[in-house]
């Protein structure tokens, strides 16, 4: 019984140590993804220029689907962790970046965790795309805005010059309806389905190595 008892600690010190590994491997090429300039685009003649195209979240999303929700989104808090000493937002932006992550990859986690087949993946996808895309519009109308209108140099006079080469008639009333829905939405949603479609693709190939 001892023997026994023995045996299951040491193979839950193992699991431990192995995902905790896992988690560590996934998180850096999260932060990766998430800081180096150079792995994001913008879109600027879709939206504005300093809405960037980045990949941060498939890492996350791939250990969310392998390992459960918790790391999954262990994976999204510490990369924006990572990249908050170099912040150039008062870790605001992070913060941001975490609840969204966030709301992207724990109903995906959450619904492929209970159903772990190619319907389970793609629903829990779909419900993460919508989380991901709904939260940001919170995010950005109660949060990242009103910060930045308050610190930036020109408060909104200068958000308002971020934008209007793309939303010509923009004014300060105007704002949110033009930014909220013809960039935050279509954007996340834009993103989403890249960063879904990626997870799609690679999962499979990179799943044995994450169960070994």
């Amino acid at each position: 019984m001892e023997q026994v008892q023995q045996t299951e600690k040491q193979n839950k010190s193992r699991f431990t140590t192995k995902t905790l590994a896992k988690v560590a491997v996934l998180t850096a090429l999260s932060a990766i993804l998430y800081i180096v300039p150079w792995l994001k685009f913008s879109l600027p003649m879709l939206f504005p220029a300093f809405l960037d195209i980045q990949f941060s979240e498939l890492p996350a999303l791939i250990g969310g689907f392998s390992m459960g929700p918790i790391a999954g989104c262990a994976i999204i808090v510490i990369k924006c962790l990572i990249k908050m000493p170099m912040t150039s937002t008062m870790c605001v932006g992070e913060i941001g970046d975490i609840i969204m992550g966030i709301a992207f990859v724990l109903p995906a986690a959450l619904i492929y965790k209970n159903h772990k087949n190619i319907k389970g993946a793609v629903l829990g996808m779909l419900a993460g795309m919508a989380s991901f895309a709904f939260v940001g519009i919170f995010v950005n109308w109660l949060v990242l805005i009103p910060f930045y209108a308050m610190f930036l140099d020109g408060g909104w006079n200068t958000i308002i010059g971020m934008v209007s080469t793309i939303y010509p008639g923009v004014t300060q009333q105007s704002f949110f309806t033009y930014y909220l829905f013809l960039g935050v939405l279509p954007f996340n949603l834009l993103r989403g389905i890249l960063v879904s479609l990626l997870t799609f693709l690679l999962y499979k190939r990179v799943s044995p190595i994450l169960h070994i």
